[in-house]
């Protein structure tokens, strides 16, 4: 049984248009180049025709697992979120209780994490941590180095 994920409609939109391009571009160009080095002569020693196929199931692995994320997707309407607490989709402003420091992550589906825009994985030791905490909340995180204590400053939607 495969796991639900949650996206928000632009990242649903991302990830369908990334299929679309594997099956649309990628795939076309994977049979090309094994036809061309097909044609190449003896196959038994042809290392491009081996690399050719090799990249061609990578590929329709790479198709397969994003059409069962895409058929597993669910997009949650962010407007009946309870804001008063840390779900997926929800912003929320930390601090560090070990040296102050302040900052403010989305909880996203794993595949929309990009630390570099603020957005963190849910499946993160961050992220799980932080799910279901409330305003004022004191989280102990456990991270690769130890125990981590973060308290909840912010709630917020976008």
């Amino acid at each position: 049984m495969s796991k639900v994920s949650y996206y928000s409609p632009e990242g649903l939109k991302k990830l369908k248009e990334e299929l679309n391009h594997l099956k649309d571009v990628e795939r076309p160009n994977a049979s090309n180049a094994i036809a061309e080095a097909r044609d190449k002569g003896d196959l038994s020693e042809n290392a491009e025709y081996d690399a050719a196929k090799e990249a061609q199931g990578m590929l329709e692995m790479r198709i397969s697992k994003l059409e069962e994320v895409v058929a597993n997707a669910r997009v949650l309407d962010e407007s009946q979120l309870d804001s008063s607490k840390v779900l997926i989709h929800s912003s929320v402003k930390i601090k560090n209780q070990t040296n102050g420091m302040e900052m403010t992550y989305k909880l996203v589906a794993q595949t929309e994490a990009d630390l570099k825009t603020g957005k963190i994985s849910v499946d993160s030791p961050i992220g799980k941590g932080l799910l279901g905490c409330k305003v004022g909340d004191v989280a102990d995180i456990v991270v690769p180095n130890g125990i981590m204590k973060f308290e909840v400053l912010e709630i917020f939607r976008d």
